[in-house]
This record gives C-alpha cells, structure tokens and sequence, in this order.
C-alpha cells in the first residue's frame, strides 16, 4: 500500500443507503460508488430519476420533468456544468444533440406581444436585450455584465466539483488559488446574497428588469429578490464563456438517468426500485439505516450485489412518521444515510424523539413552492414545420407576478431532435407550468371522482391555449392526451404537496440553504432541498458536495485532477 500522503487509504467498502433516485441523489451515490463506498439507492417509483424520470405510453416516451441540459456533449474535463463533470467522473457519456435557442413568447419594452428566439451566446444574447428592451436596457445589461464578472471569475475559479462541507475544502481551495480566486473573496458575500442586490444597483429599466425576474424564475421558481446570486453567476458565466453548448439527451432524460444508474453498477453500487422506505433506522443517536415497507429485498433482485454501507432515501414518504410494528425489511448502513428526499418528507421518515427538536422545527417550516400542471401529448407531425424549435417559453404577463397562477408555460418538443420517442408520423409535446399551480385547489379530491377529471381539463386549458402559440392546430393533432396535476406530482414523486421545491429566499433566510451535513450523526442529505437549491445543474452539484464530503481529501483532490486539469 502506498503511502498516506501519496494516495488515500484502501476503503472497507463502508456502505450507504440512498433515499431517493433523483438527480442529486443519482450523481451523489455515483460518486460515492465511483470513490469505493458501496452504496445501495432505494427508490419508492418502478422508475429511477425522481422528477428527471421519463415514462413510455403508447409508443410516446416522454419526460417527466427536466429537457433542458448544458454541457452534456462537452469534451471530457471541459464543461463546468456539475452534472456532466459527474458523467466525466463514472465516464458515461451522454449522445446529445446540441442546439442554440429557444423561442420566447411575451411582451416587449413596448408592452407589445411577440415571439422572439433566445440565442445562447453573449452576442446574440445583447442583441436581444436592445431589440426587446431599447438602448437603455443594453447599456444597464452591459453595466450589470461588469457588476458580475467577479462573481463569474469565482465561480470559473473554484468549480462546484471541488466544494465539499468540511474542513478538508481548504485543501481543495488551495488547489485553485489564484489571483481571481482572492480578488473573489472580497465579494463572497454576495455570492450568498440574493441576485437583487446586483441588479438594483444598476438596472432601472422595466423590460430588463422583468426579463432578469423571468430568466430567475425559470431557473429557481423565484424572481431575482429571492435567487441566490451564485446560481445567476453560474448562469452569466456559461452564456459569455461560450464553452458549454445546449443539448437534448437522445433518449430524453432518460438517457442522462442511465448513464448514472450504468455509473452506479459499474462501480458496485445497486438499486432498489418499488422500494418504498417508511423510517431512517436510528440507534445510539445515529442514523444506522432504513426500514423498507412491504416489499422484502432480496439479493435476486439485483444480482450480484449485497446490503450496502450505505441506503439512500426515497424521495419521501406519504406516511407520517416511523411506523411502529412496521414489518419491513431493515437495511443497515454501517457509513450512514443520505436523503435526496424533500426536507418536509425527510422528517416524515425520523422518530422525533431522536432528533434535535430546534432543527426539526426550524426544517419544517421551510417555505414551499407551488407544484405543476402538465399536458403530456402525443401528436400526428404531418405537415409541421421543418424549422419548428425544441422548447419554447409562454409568458401571459411579463410585467406582473411571474409566480401567478398559470402565467409562465415552457413548452419542450423534442422529437425535433430524437424522433425515435414518438412513432413514425408522430410527435411528443410537453408542456407545463412549473411552481405556478397551487396544491391547495387539489388537497383531497378523490383522483377517480368526475369532479377531479372535470378540474383537470379546467386547469389544462391555460396549456392548450399557450401551446396553439406554437403549433395552431394543437388540438386537432393531439391523438394521446395526459394531464399531470399536483396530486400526480404528490403521488409518482412521493414529494411534499407535490411542490417544485423549497421556497428559501436569499433575502428572508439569513441561514440560506443547509448543506449535506445534518445534526442528526449519520445522516446526510442532497438534494433541491439543499445548497444551491432547485434545477438539474444545482442538484447534481448539491450530489457532488455530498459526497466528495464524504470522501477523504486525497480522494477528492485525485478526482479534481480528472475533472478539472490544473491551467
């Protein structure tokens, strides 16, 4: 064995379960898979992926949630998207069509409604901002361009693949020291801050200022008063650098959930689906596994592959509490738990009287999001434009609340890219509101009653009616038809209230998003209830933070030395 110094010590294949197969949860127990632990993923769905999860119906395969990717088709080590530095980390590469914009519908800076094509790229971008929003709004952009480089040379100088939530980041961080990276620390603050905070130093005018609320909206579920400043530097850096392409997964998301799931078992790693846990086990005040509902996990069902050091949680549960008598299967973790659970779910799944009341009280009232609405279609393509784009972006009212009911609708067609999701002839079209559909309009309906079908096609017309924008004649192609409500989301997600994701504003919570570490010894968490928040990039990275945590920092600075070559 070579020395301590030189290379980390030989691991005891320590395990870990995993709560549930979502993206964070996904790349998280990848990576620990891929650093040597044995990491067992418990998934309450018959589908891996949580909200990034893809279906098939009637020989359509659709996405669940996400189809919008940046980076996947990058040159390994070149991309500072964290989900595909977690793809380079397992080498699984994701075949991905790469494309530059999306079509936006909505007002001008003259209140005037049209379509415009959002270009990736900084160029294309400034002349968007002048032609929607007049001269004004180009030379407040530009002035907010120079508010943000230091935050973008901070975060092109210390990619999220090298953050870990220990002492240990301080040799990591010294792996990146540079003068960027000092000058950075004299603004972190603002980095933890929310994006408003930049934005109203320099930009008064309208237009601008909605546009910014809208591209925060989409990519948080909140406007630029409560999104944190880090994400939206994230965000500038990947536009100006022009590194990172646009790109649909082929498969659909689909095929970004199997390369993760073909990372896990190539390092050892397992999955358990219909695998429905009802309690985190603890003993001695620590988190030492999970109890499995119903279902008895036999060593069959994933061949080849034992109990693991550690379970990672399902994305929550529709029970409360930890049942006492409960029957099901124990799992033990020898390493700990890690939750890719929501936060409120997560603590459905511990025995109060084991965890610090402080922090459970102080977790449960983590404001929520609203859920989603969703028309999953299956059309006849006869006759559909040849230049017809993949996504495509409704707002009904630009200048009032983006987070009202119904008034933002993203639109994904991505059989203009992978015709093989649909039949010969056909075509799939997604559209959805997102973080704009209250729960409480849909607590209790019985889901086979007339009432419950009779509000679906009510609450649905808003997408037919943003979706003829798009494709006319919608209505009349649309051969298969299903609407996704909150109680769809609350039930396949196993997800509080069905809702988008935590509320945390990076104005009101000084605390701001928790990271993986717990109070509760033993037990970890990942996930869009964790830093930095909601959207596939900040998932995977909340997965990486977790579980480079995890590792020894030798470990981590070896992969740093894959993912990221030293300039």
């Amino acid at each position: 064995m070579r020395t301590f110094l030189r290379s980390p010590p030989l691991l005891k294949r320590v395990s870990f379960d995993l709560l549930p197969s979502g993206i964070g949860g996904l790349c998280c127990a990848a990576l620990l898979a891929r650093y040597g632990y044995k990491v067992t993923v418990l998934e309450s769905h018959y589908l891996p992926g949580g909200a990034a999860h893809s279906f098939k119906i009637g020989g359509y395969s659709f996405d669940a949630g996400p189809s919008f990717f940046v980076g996947l088709s990058n040159e390994k080590g070149t991309s500072s998207n964290p989900l595909k530095q977690v793809l380079d980390a397992i080498d699984e590469p994701v075949p991905a069509k790469q494309y530059d914009r999306w079509i936006v519908y909505t007002q001008n800076g003259q209140g005037e409604f049209g379509a415009f094509p959002c270009v990736a790229g900084r160029e294309a971008y400034l002349e968007n901002v002048e032609r929607q929003g007049g001269q004004r709004a180009l030379e407040q952009f530009l002035a907010l361009e120079k508010e943000m480089a230091p935050l973008q040379q901070g975060a092109a100088s210390f990619p999220a693949a090298a953050i870990r939530s220990d002492p240990g980041v301080l040799l990591t961080f010294a792996r990146f020291l540079s003068p960027e990276l000092a000058a950075t620390g004299l603004v972190a603050n603002q980095l933890t801050g929310p994006f408003s905070a930049v934005v109203d130093r320099v930009v008064s005018n309208r237009w601008l200022r909605a546009f910014l609320d809208l591209e925060c909206f989409v990519l948080s579920g909140m406007t630029a008063k409560d999104t944190l400043c880090a994400e939206m530097a994230f965000m500038f850096l990947e536009r100006n650098a022009g590194k990172s392409a646009i790109d649909y997964p082929m498969g659909g998301s689909k095929g970004v959930v199997d390369a993760l799931v073909r990372g896990i078992k190539k390092y050892g790693g397992q999955i358990k689906l219909m695998s429905h846990v009802e309690e985190i086990i603890m003993e001695n005040g620590k988190a030492a596994g999970v109890r499995v509902r119903n279902k008895r996990l036999k060593k069959e069902d994933t061949p080849g592959l034992e109990d693991a050091d550690a379970v990672a949680s399902t994305n929550g549960s529709s029970t409360s509490g930890a049942q006492a008598g409960s029957t099901g299967q124990v799992l033990r973790a020898k390493a700990g738990v890690i939750s890719n659970a929501s936060v409120w779910d997560m603590l459905k799944l511990l025995p109060p009287q084991d965890v610090p009341q402080d922090w459970r009280q102080e977790r449960a009232a983590t404001p929520a999001l609203d859920s989603f609405m969703h028309l999953h279609l299956g059309i006849d393509a006869t006759g559909l434009p040849s230049d017809l784009e993949c996504h495509h972006l409704i707002i009904n009212d630009l200048f009032g609340d983006l987070a009202a009911p119904h008034n933002v609708c993203i639109v994904s067609i991505p059989t203009v890219f992978d015709p093989k999701l649909a039949p010969p002839g056909k075509a799939v079209v997604h559209a959805y509101y997102a973080a704009n559909e209250p729960y409480d309009l849909w607590k209790g309906m019985d889901t086979k009653s007339p009432e419950y079908k009779a509000l679906k096609e009510e609450r649905a017309e808003g997408l037919w009616q943003a979706l003829e924008k798009v494709i006319p004649d919608i209505r009349k192609r649309a051969e298969l038809t299903l609407i996704g409500t909150p109680l769809t989301h609350e039930r396949f997600l196993n997800t509080h209230r069905g809702t988008y994701g935590p509320g945390i504003s990076a104005s009101e919570s000084p605390g701001g998003w928790p990271g993986p570490k717990t109070p509760v010894p033993g037990l970890y968490v990942c996930g869009a209830s964790t830093m930095p928040g909601i959207g596939v990039p900040a998932a995977a990275a909340s997965g990486m933070m977790c579980a480079n945590t995890l590792a020894s920092p030798w470990q981590h600075l070896q992969l740093m030395d894959e993912l990221v070559p030293k300039k």
